[in-house]
Order: structure tokens, then sequence, then C-alpha cells
């Protein structure tokens, strides 16, 4: 099953030299900060590199964030942080808030906004990936690794580092705890949908992808609730993808929760289900119309002519007309009595 998934920009940064002359002192010492150049511009390199595969982005970013470290922690492992830490500024812009860009004089300023670039890479590596109309089983399970790998480091970023910055991220800058929570949600909402393809595939009972359709909503929501304090000029596109998803997979619950009931001969509440389904599948698709015409970071697509869209819209009809059709072939014998 095919994937539609919004993307926002990666994130831009000026070039670092790591020249430290008068600093930095002997062959050794030079050698490392060669290598943190040389590193650090593959790393951006491979961020834009569309035959890039998670084994070449994990290898470019271990050797870049292990040199990295020694202008963090101490070498002698002792807690206290190095003396290299303040040494150098670093600039990166925002996904959300364009080419104005944030800057600090903090190694960990550094390693959080590379961090953040590495899960969008993995996110958008996702999405292309997904995009594909005959996606195979094992493609689908690498989907679900990355996303879960971005949500993975999304996590590890808020919890365990942005904490240490000196100077606490701005309001509705990329560093901001709730940006990083709405991009994990995101995440888990999206590897979630492509469970929910695989249990469709397997044609598992109708009343778990319900119930997975459901929870995977209730995911999108709360994304959107997590962004609802932001600025709209540079929100309301992302969060028109997260509404619109909510609503679809509402109406995927609505639709095999339908079927659950047809199964048990309680054709008026299927009808009822599928006819709740059709609404909110018809408020997706305005809200898909919306979001196309919302100017904002991301892309200018028309999510309603996409494959995902449409077979939904199908599925609806057709489960519908069935109840419809069952729920006949109950009222006609009690039609002739009378």
């Amino acid at each position: 099953m095919t994937h539609w998934f919004h993307r926002n920009p990666l994130k831009a940064t000026a070039p670092v030299s790591f020249n430290y002359y008068g600093v930095v002192t002997g062959p050794s010492a030079s050698k490392i900060c060669n290598d943190l150049r040389s590193s650090r511009a593959r790393l951006l390199e491979l961020f834009t590199d569309l035959s890039c595969n998670p084994e070449m982005m994990k290898n470019a970013a271990d050797s870049y964030f292990s040199l990295l470290q020694g202008f963090i922690n101490s070498l002698d492992e002792s807690t206290q942080e190095s003396k290299l830490r303040y040494i150098q500024n670093f600039k990166w812009t925002d996904t959300l808030q364009g080419q104005v860009p944030s800057a600090q004089q903090d190694a960990v300023f550094e390693l959080i906004s590379m961090g953040f670039n590495v899960a969008l890479w993995y996110t958008k590596y996702a999405s292309r990936l997904a995009g594909k109309e005959n996606i195979t089983e094992d493609e689908a399970k690498e989907v679900h690794r990355s996303l879960k790998i971005a949500a993975g480091i999304f996590k590890h970023l808020k919890e365990s580092h942005t904490p240490k910055l000196i100077t606490p991220a701005e309001k509705g800058r990329d560093l901001e705890s709730r940006l990083i929570e709405a991009y994990i949600i995101q995440c888990q909402a999206e590897a979630q949908e492509v469970t929910i393809a695989r249990a469709i595939e397997l044609k598992h009972a109708p009343g778990l992808i319900a119930a997975l359709a459901y929870e995977t909503a209730n995911f999108y929501q709360k994304a959107d609730h997590t962004l609802s304090s932001l600025e709209p000029a540079y929100s309301a596109k992302w969060r028109k993808y997260l509404h619109l998803k909510m609503c679809f997979y509402t109406a995927y619950a609505y639709c095999y929760h339908g079927e659950t009931l047809l199964a048990s001969d309680k054709c008026g509440e299927a009808i009822r289900s599928l006819q709740e389904a059709e609404k909110l599948y018809a408020k997706a698709e305005a809200l898909c119309k919306e979001y196309g015409e919302t100017k904002g970071p991301g892309p200018t697509v028309k999510p309603s002519g996409h494959l995902f869209f449409r077979k939904l819209g199908n599925l609806v009809k057709n489960t519908l007309e069935k109840c419809q059709r069952e729920n006949g072939f109950i009222l006609n014998p009690n039609q002739k009595k009378k």
C-alpha cells in the first residue's frame, strides 16, 4: 500500500572551518580538526544525496558525532565539559521559520541541530520509499524501521541534550520541546500507518484494523494539539496535514468498525458507522484542498489525488453499499409478511 507523508524542509547551516590557529597545536590536533571539517561536509552532502541509504547515513553520522564529542565532553572521562565547548559559533536555520538562522557558540547546539537533521533525513527517506506504488514487504519494514529510528533520535535529543543548552531555544524554533514532541508523535503515527496497511494486506480482523486506525487518528490529533500555540504563519500547513490525517484515519476506523458490526448482523448500526465514515472522508477531502492552498513549509501537492486517499473513498462507498444491500435482505422478508 502506497503512502503520502508531509515533510518540512531540512535545516541549513553555515560552513565551519574548525581552524583554531594559536589554540590547536601539534599534528594530531590538526588532524582531528581536519577530520571534523571533512566529516561534517560529508554528512551535509548526504542529506541531499538521493542515493544515500540508512547504512551510509549511520556511518557518516557516527563519524562526525564521535569527533564532535571531543568538543563537548572532557577527554579524561570526568563529568566536566570540554574546554573547547564554546570555542566555535554555529549557525542553523529552522524547518518552519525559513532562512532566518539561529546561532549559538556551543558545540551542544551543533550536536542537537545536526542530530535533528539526521532524524529528518530518516523521515524523508521513509517518505520516498513509502510513496512507491508497488512497495514490497521488505520496503514497508524499512519505512517502519526508519520512522522508529527518527522518533528515537528526536526523543534522545529532547531528553538528553536540549536541557544542556546554555541558551534555551526560542519559542517556535526547532529545538523547542513542543516542536520536537510534534515530530516524535508524527513519526509514531506514520509508522502505525505502515502497520495498518500490513494488517489490511494480511486480511486481519476488521476490529483490529479499526482499533489501530482510531489510535493513529489520536496520534495525529495529539501532534496537532502540540502545535496549537504556534504562529499560524509558519505552522498552518503542517497542522492542516495533521488534521486531515486525523479525519482520514477516523474515517478508516468507522469504516472497519462498520464491517465488524455487519459481521454481527447489526446492519443498522453498520450503516450508521459507514455514514459517519463517509462524512469524515468528505471532511478529509476538503482539508486536502485547504492543505494544497495553504502557504508554508512543505511540498505543494494535492493529497486527494493520491492513491492512498482514493482507495479509502472507494472502500467506504463499497462497504456502505454492501451494508445497505444486507439490510435490504433482512427487511424484505418482513415486508412480505406484512
